[in-house]
């Protein structure tokens, strides 16, 4: 009998051979797969150190092209083109606890330890089309304190802050360098400008953070151009849905146009990521923040 992360062990019934018992395979103690295997059970959510006996079968795991996944690097996989529609696409669960974990400045040890399986079970999972079970799903979601709704991407197409407000909320003001570290070096923000027509109006962009400056990439015919030669107001922000906490940072500063070819050569360099938007995005445009506010909601009992 050999065996993979994420594999199921069955027991059958010796009399009739009908499935008795299921749990999925979350640690493996010898490298080719051979018992024993530690078991988390979808009856009771108990990892147990199981040493299987003739009654029981392994049901492999399928990956890619019907393999099963293997562990490797710590990056968590490319995303997955297609899927069910209204589903859950295999590898989008694993994606999101690598986010997450990260966000937290988890490790994976740590986070494994917390969710009681083994790290390179936590890697597969991360790592490959894995379909984790319930059990798996909620010790993972207490482990990065969140919900399993959250890790399953339960909610994309609604605003974020639906949940119940703290019974006891505590808000408090953030200095600047509190400010600056939760604007870290990059993500998605929202910056205020006035339209062409005057209307004030507020777009999201994927923005960079270089040399304490905070830059993103438009067209000149795109709203966000509108910031050039302005004081804007660019704001970012996180909830946390499970603990019904967040913060966000608010930075004012004028705005101007990258021109200069080696300054637009550097950016490109340091960028971590395209626009999410897609097409030709080569106008770099950088906010000089001369004003940095923010503010956090968490629990009075914390």
């Amino acid at each position: 009998m050999r065996a993979r992360l994420g594999d199921r062990l069955v027991i059958e019934s010796p009399a009739t051979g009908a499935p008795v018992r299921d749990g999925e395979i979350v640690g493996l103690h010898h490298a080719d797969g051979t018992p024993p295997y530690d078991v988390r059970w979808s009856d009771t959510d108990d990892v147990t150190l199981v040493h299987p006996g003739p009654e029981a079968r392994i049901q492999h795991a399928a990956g890619p092209d019907g393999e099963s996944g293997r562990a490797g690097s710590d990056e968590a996989p490319a995303p997955s083109a297609g899927g069910p529609p209204g589903g859950v696409n295999p590898g989008d669960i694993g994606r999101r606890v690598a986010l997450e974990r990260r966000r937290q400045g988890l490790t994976r040890e740590e986070t494994a330890r917390r969710a009681r399986m083994s790290p390179e079970y936590l890697a597969y999972l991360e790592q490959q089309p894995a379909d984790p079970s319930p059990a798996t799903l909620v010790s993972l979601a207490d482990a990065l304190h969140t919900t399993v709704s959250a890790l399953r991407g339960a909610g994309l197409g609604l605003p974020p802050g639906q949940g119940r407000a703290l019974l006891h909320p505590r808000l408090d003001d953030l200095g600047p360098e509190e400010c600056r570290a939760l604007l870290s070096t990059h993500g998605v923000g929202r910056v205020a400008v006035s339209a062409s027509d005057g209307r004030p109006v507020i777009v999201p962009v994927n923005y960079d953070v270089v040399d304490d400056a905070i830059v993103f990439r438009t067209r000149p015919d795109a709203l966000p151009a509108a910031a050039v030669g302005a004081e804007v107001a660019f704001e970012v922000d996180h909830v946390d849905e499970a603990l019904s906490q967040g913060w966000s940072v608010l930075a004012v500063g004028p705005a101007s146009a990258v021109t200069d070819p080696e300054a637009v050569q550097r950016l490109t360099r340091k960028a971590h990521s395209t626009p999410w938007a897609g097409g030709e995005r080569e106008m770099w445009v950088s906010i000089r923040p001369t004003s940095l506010t923010g503010r956090r909601i968490t629990s009075t009992d914390q």
